[in-house]
């Protein structure tokens, strides 16, 4: 039993709560959280990116997907923590298992600030009528926790408009118009990576993503951003005020939403807003606007200045990667080469690269029964030595100026098994099928998501995680609302010229190898007929797929000649920017199949 549960039950004790229910998130429901948030991980020990932890005085639960089903249960283990694995059969979902544990007059307590609005609704609904009381200001997680590190408070930039191609005020008067269309007073603005693409701002507030804690209040004529002023230098607060938007301290946006006019409209993001300023603003007779953040969609279409730099931080990334790629092949088996030492090497050549500001997300480098963990992150105890043979999982990915990248290779370190390089080709043969597909303009990713898993269902296979996701532009890597995710149908966007995706199937053999193969696509317009326009994709990302690990036999001739096309591309790419033995190596593997 972990001490740190102890602790929970004994303040949970003292403030009369019978159940604490702790999520990911931090107060902005962002995907990557800084330090100061991750009472979740503090608490249950495990360290996944997703997951919610429930905790009474006799059990505690966690939930999570299937990327982390491997990891949950290793990281669980001996913890007193049960593992429930999300979507599975028989598995209860978090508001069933507090319907069936919590009896009447007992109390469910969280800290609002980290629960959503609408989760805080399924709560609220889940538990209607059985008498479960709701205390959502207690941050007991915070309590037992004696050396919580702090806030973040690093430096926010601005981001110009060379890079991002649309000035402040322009991206604040589409604002405005929507804000008008919908008959609303103020749009609240709660997630980091819409404020920071409206206010072209930058930071470094979490890790893996450059953004600034902060909250923004955007009314017709003004704008307030709740935020450590300290982090902002005088240039940029001065920009910030030409276009009309003040400073105000973080922590005021609660006492902001109480206070706005009582027969006003507020616009909140139900899955973007914590219940906090939800509640604050929901009260004295004003009316709410529950809808996605008009944000959402202009900062998931890329504009031209963005995709044309785009493409130049993918040429800087490849460059590395080839460097990364040579610089294996050639030295595993050879010299000492660990999972980490390997990420570490690759953060080197990637830091090589003009403009790079960093990792997108933690490195996954993950070798033989490793790569079957979906998000494996390497410790100093998991750390294994690679050898000269087997699979080698490269998840990896960086922040330029001119954009953010997304690349998963899983190389051949040595000899494989035919059946691994049947997997790797079905792998590969699902990716094509995607990167090359056309369709029609109101297509959503979900449609597509199946054409690109029938290689591996036809075999009665399949992967327990989304074909792709949005890229935000040095943003989030995981951006919505397009994806290629079938489970999603009806949720996600519509398509459209200028969306970046990636494209990532995979296959996972527990305890013996785990494939993934990605690039990041831009959504383009190919062609227009009687029967409307036509979309399709171009590949961002420039690399070889490793030619060790396939079976030509598989390929048909149309998946044989895209490869070569694909190939033949990232060659002619490349090859002027590479030293002499690194462009000999970049054409043997580019070299028709």
């Amino acid at each position: 039993m972990r001490k740190q549960l102890t602790a929970l039950r004994r303040r949970m004790a003292e403030t009369g709560v019978d159940a604490y229910l702790v999520p990911t998130d931090d107060f902005h429901g962002s995907e990557y959280v800084g330090e100061y948030f991750k009472c979740r991980s503090y608490l249950s020990g495990f360290t996944g990116s997703a997951g919610t932890l429930v905790v009474l005085a006799d059990r505690a639960g966690l939930w999570t997907d299937g990327r982390y089903f491997l990891q949950a249960a290793r990281q669980l283990e001996g913890s007193g923590i049960d593992l429930f694995r999300m979507g599975e059969p028989g598995v209860p979902t978090e508001e069933a298992y507090l319907q069936e544990h919590l009896q009447p007059g007992q109390c469910l307590a969280f800290d609002g600030r980290t629960v959503t609005a609408r989760r805080y609704h399924a709560l609220e609904q889940a538990l209607e009528g059985r008498e479960v009381r709701l205390q959502t200001d207690l941050d007991l997680a915070g309590d037992v926790w004696p050396d919580r590190p702090p806030l973040s408070a690093a430096p926010a930039w601005e981001l110009s408009e060379t890079y991002c191609g649309l000035s402040r005020a322009e991206k604040l008067a589409a604002v405005r118009r929507d804000l008008n269309a919908q008959g609303a007073d103020t749009l609240l603005l709660s997630s980091l990576d819409d404020i920071a693409w409206l206010l072209n701002i930058r930071g470094g507030d979490v890790a893996c993503c450059p953004v600034v804690l902060s909250y923004l209040a955007v009314e017709p004529s003004s704008a307030v951003l709740f935020a450590n002023e300290a982090v902002f230098p005088a240039d940029l607060k001065n920009a910030l005020a030409a276009d009309g938007v003040t400073l105000a301290p973080y922590d005021a946006v609660y006492d902001h939403a109480a206070a706005l006019k009582a027969d006003s409209t507020v616009w909140l993001d139900e899955d973007k807003t914590n219940c906090a300023p939800w509640n604050a603003a929901n009260a004295a007779g004003r009316k709410i606007i529950a809808a996605p953040n008009p944000t959402a969609l202009p900062k998931a279409v890329k504009n031209e200045t963005e995709v044309a730099n785009a493409r130049i931080a993918h040429l800087h990334d490849g460059i590395a990667m080839i460097q990364f790629l040579f610089w294996l092949k050639q030295n595993v088996g050879r010299q000492p080469i660990t999972e980490r030492s390997a990420a570490a090497h690759l953060e080197t050549l990637r830091a090589r690269q003009p403009h790079y500001l960093g990792p997108s997300f933690d490195p996954i480098i993950a070798y033989g029964p490793h790569g079957a963990i979906v998000h494996y992150s390497a410790t100093e105890e998991t750390d294994v030595p690679l050898q000269a043979e087997g699979f080698l999982l490269c998840d990896t990915g960086g922040h330029y100026l001119e954009g953010t990248t997304d690349i998963t290779r899983t190389v051949a370190l040595g000899p494989v098994s035919d059946e691994m390089k049947h997997h790797y080709t079905l792998v590969l043969r699902s990716h094509l099928a995607l990167l090359y597909a056309r369709f029609l303009q109101g297509c959503r990713g979900s449609a597509l998501d199946m054409i690109a898993r029938q290689p591996l269902w036809l075999e009665g296979l399949d992967y327990k995680h989304g074909t792709g996701h949005g890229v935000g532009y040095l943003l989030s890597v995981h951006e919505g609302p397009n994806n290629f995710r079938y489970a999603s149908a009806g949720k996600d966007a519509v398509l459209e010229p200028g969306m970046i995706l990636s494209d990532e199937p995979g296959l996972y053999l527990a305890g013996r190898y785990g494939i993934r193969l990605e690039n990041l696509l831009v959504c383009r317009e190919l062609e227009t007929s009687e029967y409307g326009r036509f979309f399709g994709f171009d590949a961002l990302t420039l690399v070889p797929f490793d030619r060790d690990a396939i079976d030509p036999a598989q390929l048909s001739p149309c998946e044989r000649t895209w490869l070569n096309t694909y190939h033949a591309a990232v060659y002619e790419s490349l090859a002027p920017h590479l030293e002499a033995a690194e462009r000999s190596w970049l054409a043997e593997a580019t070299a028709e199949l």
